[in-house]
């Protein structure tokens, strides 16, 4: 009998990059792989990359080195964003096999297919003006949450982002399909779905990138708020100048739709956001804030910030401070901003020292520090609904109330993706 194979999967990154690689393992298992931790011993390792910030990169040639070390007769797959961006730099890697560019990724089967161990690496990508089609991808069986792939790409090319090179134009899959995928997930326990992409709010274009059936971003959610089975929906990142106030709306009266919204700022400065081709105002990102916190004031409001921009003054970083301290959110998550090649913001003067970023990101981290525990602190002794995740570490289960503050328990395995009453 023929032995079986195995194959571990790493994932860095996005949301996105999580419902990927959950499709990739669903697949290479339907083809009788075995799936592997990816501390453990396997035939093949595949890693997901991602390429926002230069520790990805880095931690990806530490990931293959590690791998080496282990199990030097084992094949490595690398896909994902940096595999798209910079496939020659990935295969010169000593251990790397094979290089899956974006409209590769979703055929490695029959890649892996033709490998054979001692030859040269392999890269099988195109130029990303060339890749079009929707791959739809969720993750399943990994957590209680499932993470639902339903846009790809991006049109916006924002001087600091390489995932427009990395990923293609926008595109997304339609509503139909969505529901049904939504359905499938239903039938399998999922009680939670978190709808990614990478410019979520510009859902309704076509594989090919073109305006199809008419359908947008608030049509789908109205859609998906149908679906029975599923209690909750989480929206994991949406442009301010695509949150509509009609979608603020619907989902302030939605049972399903949850009170959190996850909104990238980047800066709080009009003269740095112009410099890094945002399509909107603070003032925008304002007014976004006060509509969701008058119609939901127990509304959890995530915020992505980015410190240390090329020609970012002290007045500018205090004037982004100063903003994101008056206005009503519940955390940040804070990025030091790195060099990308090919990116127009390598063109702006003058860079800031790294020694300066770094103490920027500090600051604003002890910032979203205080934000969340006032947040927290407002709700306390507030009964609000939980869903606990299947998953024990030192005696503990972990969950999350509707409004996005994490709760922690002791383990009892009824309470594993059961939605239930909690006193925070």
């Amino acid at each position: 009998m023929e032995k079986k194979r195995s194959v571990a999967f790493h994932t860095l990154g996005c949301k996105l990059n999580f419902s990927e690689t959950s499709t990739l393992s669903r697949m290479m298992e339907q083809k009788g792989f075995e799936k592997k931790e990816f501390d453990d011993f396997a035939d093949v390792y595949v890693i997901n990359t991602c390429s926002v910030t230069d520790n990805a990169d880095k931690e990806c040639r530490q990931l293959v080195r590690r791998i080496q070390r282990k199990a030097p007769e084992s094949f490595v797959v690398i896909t994902g964003c940096y595999a798209q961006l910079k496939p020659e730099e990935i295969v010169r890697i000593p251990g790397v096999d094979l290089v899956l560019g974006a409209s590769e990724k979703f055929n490695i089967m029959e890649h892996i297919a033709q490998l054979t161990k001692g030859d040269e690496g392999k890269i099988c990508s195109c130029e990303i003006e060339e890749v079009t089609g929707f791959n739809a991808s969720y993750s399943m069986n990994d957590r209680t949450r499932s993470f639902l792939k339903v846009q790809d790409g991006c049109d916006y090319n924002c001087s600091f982002c390489t995932i427009p090179m990395a990923r293609g134009k926008s595109r997304s899959d339609n509503v139909a399909n969505v529901v049904r995928n939504a359905i499938d997930l239903a039938a399998d326990g999922v009680k939670e779905i978190v709808l990614t992409g990478v410019n979520l709010g510009d859902f309704g274009k076509g594989p090919d990138g073109n305006l199809k059936y008419e359908e947008d971003f608030f049509k789908l959610i109205q859609a998906l708020d149908k679906v029975e089975g599923i209690e909750r929906y989480r929206i994991s990142s949406i442009e301010p100048n695509l949150l509509t106030p009609e979608i603020i709306e619907w989902v302030s009266k939605s049972k399903k739709f949850m009170p959190h919204f996850h909104i990238p700022l980047q800066s709080g400065s009009n003269e740095i956001l112009k410099q890094m081709r945002r399509r909107y105002k603070k003032e925008l990102y304002q007014e976004r804030v006060a509509m969701i916190k008058n119609l939901m004031p127990y509304c959890s409001i995530g915020v992505d910030v980015i410190v240390g921009f090329p020609g970012e003054t002290n007045e500018h970083f205090q004037e982004t401070l100063q903003f994101l301290h008056e206005l009503d959110v519940s955390y940040l998550h804070v990025f030091t901003y790195s060099e990308r090649p090919d990116t127009k913001a390598l063109e702006i003067k003058p860079v800031i020292p790294i020694n300066i970023r770094n103490e920027r990101n500090k600051i604003l981290r002890n910032l979203s520090y205080q934000k969340l525990q006032y947040f927290t602190a407002q709700h306390s002794g507030e009964n609000r609904k939980v869903l606990f995740e299947n998953f024990e570490k030192n005696g503990m289960m972990e969950g999350y109330t509707d409004n996005y503050i994490r709760i922690s328990a002791p383990y009892k395995s009824e309470w594993t993706n059961l939605v239930m009453e909690w006193t925070l």
